[in-house]
């Protein structure tokens, strides 16, 4: 099941919405087959295990055990069941991590599998593999997307200086990194001040996979029409006060003053299978995400050499618990998870 994991990550990225599989088929413990979901739309997991046994090895394949990450679909959506392709193959042992929490398998792949007469075998490595999906798990169990602060900081905790002047804290090496953190959500978000100061596209450019639905508040419509963002062709959805709207590639979406932004904002995702967004906004943003206690991760990007001495203050957040820290040049990076989310990670 390691190894079923191992090969799902291959799919970070490139497989959103759907989520990170991994298969492997077991003869008398040898590996004959193993495959994982490799793009949105493509071959699961199990499909691709199976089609990669040698032909010498198919006669095997009924004797086999089959690992899998996460619960064989049993529905008809851009590909066949995986249920019935282990049916028909006559495997007779499937080993799972954990059940699919969409409601169109939840237990359902399981069920089909057992009355087909074959063993199955649950929860082995079962936090793993949910941690492996988490955003998956977050949309499908908690109606909402799973939230990632980002931000970078100086050594004495702040985001900018006194003047307009961008402050450039990171290194080229983070860079590539948050351009990979971008390629594995499904959105970013930015607030207006951001769009105006730092004009930024938003985009992956930097590392291989496709680049984030970019959304931006714009409450009162006050952004130029020159931003980088609303010229190069790719999508953009704007929240806004004034109206609904779609003109080329930039979708309006009217928000309701009396409610929390935040809470709209986690209904128009789910309602359009937004399942996790990157929070890259300014230190008001990112705070009223904190304050409203309502993120999963931050990753918060440290340059240890330098100081700002007065300016914008970094958000703070409250009873952090550290799950990962290391070093990249000059930038410590520490990642922090929810305390109250803990126990799934």
């Amino acid at each position: 099941m390691f190894r079923c994991l191992e090969l799902a990550r291959h799919g970070a990225g490139f497989v959103s919405p759907n989520p990170m599989v991994g298969a492997v088929l077991v003869y008398q413990n040898r590996i004959i087959g193993e495959g994982w979901h490799q793009i949105y739309g493509g071959p699961h997991a199990e499909v691709n295990c199976i089609r990669s046994v040698n032909q010498a090895d198919e006669y095997l394949i009924p004797d086999s055990t089959l690992y899998v990450s996460l619960e064989p679909c049993a529905h008809f959506g851009k590909t066949p069941p995986c249920s019935h392709l282990i049916i028909e193959k006559k495997i007779r042992k499937v080993v799972v991590a954990c059940s699919d929490p969409f409601e169109a398998v939840n237990g359902k792949g399981i069920q089909l599998l057992q009355q087909a007469g074959i063993e199955v075998l649950t929860g082995v490595l079962e936090k793993e593999a949910m941690d492996l999906n988490n955003r998956f798990f977050c949309f499908h169990q908690r109606k909402r997307p799973y939230i990632i602060l980002k931000w970078a900081q100086s050594s004495d905790g702040f985001i900018a200086g006194i003047s307009d002047d961008r402050l450039l804290i990171t290194h080229e090496q983070t860079n590539r990194l948050v351009h990979r953190w971008r390629s594995e959500e499904a959105a970013i978000l930015i607030g207006t001040e951001t769009a105006i100061k730092d004009n930024p596209s938003l985009t992956n450019r930097y590392w291989l996979g496709r680049s984030p639905l970019r959304l931006v508040i714009d409450k009162h419509l006050r952004l130029p029409d020159n931003l980088i963002m609303f010229r190069d062709g790719n999508p953009v959805i704007i929240f806004n006060e004034q109206k609904n709207d779609q003109q080329g590639e930039l979708r309006f979406v009217k928000i309701n003053t009396d409610q929390s932004f935040i809470d709209q904002l986690f209904v128009y995702c789910y309602q359009n299978g937004i399942q996790s967004i990157l929070v890259e906004g300014g230190a008001k943003l990112l705070q009223s995400f904190i304050d409203a206690d309502q993120w999963d991760e931050a990753r918060i990007i440290t340059n240890t050499t330098l100081q700002v001495g007065s300016g914008l203050a970094a958000p703070m957040i409250k009873n952090p618990t550290m799950f990962h820290s290391f070093r990249s040049m000059t930038d410590q990076i520490n990642m922090f998870i929810h305390p109250k989310n803990k126990k799934t990670k």
